[in-house]
């Protein structure tokens, strides 16, 4: 697996990371922890090292499964977790209500973004207890909160870097001006994006300012949602609590059109012996100022299907050829 430097820190990463939002079942669905742990352990054992998750993922659920997961293979993992989205109706920026299967207007938890210092402190100590770690590698600010000064939020996180607790600073959903506010306050690492095929609003300014500035993108939801893995069909239906049964990228219609973009890259992968998938997960790690992507998996064949993607080297043509056809496409 190749790894990637995380910004200007000393920590090398895998290109391919696993996102262990799915493992918390929240808005997903539900999840089996005894699957979560396997797909994690597979992970691990085909190079993968960086392993993201957040207290939001299941509400502390994901995590703990990453802590039981990690015992005994700590020093094989690069670990990130997150803060900001706290369950509070007191503090920060209000975000949305929630049950505890997903956003929901008559939920009971009110979903509040708060990056206030103190808040930052508990979170983190909450968050080293259920991984069952002294450290966290990468700590990142899952949310950008207008109500608190962002350096005094990067003053606390500078504070938990020094006492030890965390290695590296990264943001995530932020723009250019917030990183430039963090990165004036101490040293910013990375910066976590919503990034794919059919997401590329960030490669105008965003994707320039991380290569520039020697900050690491980590691309989330790089097959979006799992639409451009090749194994959703016209026909499949979701179970309540999935939140792709309500998205409107799920729809039968668009569902043949992602299919028959995908069916123009099936050569490119068969050149490659690999699934249409892989060559997703590899095409994002081929972009310009992406440094890495964390893509989900539920099981150990998922987990070890995306682990491949890490070792693919695609041609300059093939790449061409992949772009044009996401421009000529119908899809949403």
């Amino acid at each position: 697996m190749r790894t990637r430097v995380l910004g200007q820190s000393d920590i090398e990463a895998s290109v391919v990371g696993l996102g262990t939002w799915a493992m918390g079942g929240w808005m997903w669905g539900g999840t089996s922890e005894a699957d979560s742990i396997a797909a994690i352990h597979a992970a691990v054992d085909e190079g993968i090292s960086l392993l993201d998750t957040a207290p939001i993922y299941g509400f502390g659920l994901s995590e703990s499964i990453v802590g039981k997961a990690i015992r005994g293979r700590r020093d094989k993992v690069v670990l990130a977790t997150k803060c900001s989205m706290v369950c509070d109706p007191n503090v920060g920026q209000f975000k949305f209500t929630s049950n505890t299967s997903g956003p929901d207007p008559n939920g009971l938890i009110a979903i509040h973004i708060y990056l206030g210092p103190d808040s930052i402190r508990r979170e983190v100590d909450a968050s080293l207890k259920r991984l069952q770690t002294d450290h966290i590698d990468l700590y990142q600010t899952h949310w950008q909160d207008p109500t608190t000064p962002i350096c005094d939020a990067m003053g606390a996180l500078m504070e938990l870097k020094q006492a030890g607790k965390i290695r590296a600073i990264g943001v995530c959903n932020a723009n250019v001006e917030q990183m430039q506010q963090y990165a004036a306050t101490g040293q910013l690492d990375s910066d976590q994006e919503r990034y794919s095929m059919l997401d590329r609003g960030l490669e105008d300014e965003q994707l320039p300012y991380c290569h520039e500035n020697n900050v690491a993108m980590l691309a989330y939801s790089p097959l979006a949602l799992g639409l451009l893995t090749g194994k959703i069909g016209p026909d499949r239906e979701f179970p309540v609590g999935d939140q792709r049964r309500m998205n409107m990228r799920f729809t039968k219609k668009n569902l043949q059109n992602v299919a028959d973009l995908l069916g123009v890259f099936k050569p490119i992968a068969e050149r490659h012996a690999i699934t249409l998938a892989q060559l997703v997960i590899a095409w994002t790690v081929h972009q310009s100022g992406v440094t890495h992507a964390l893509c989900g998996a539920r099981n150990i064949e998922q987990a070890k299907e995306n682990a491949v993607a890490g070792n693919v080297e695609l041609t300059d043509e093939e790449l061409q050829m992949i772009d044009q056809a996401i421009r000529d496409a119908k899809v949403r």
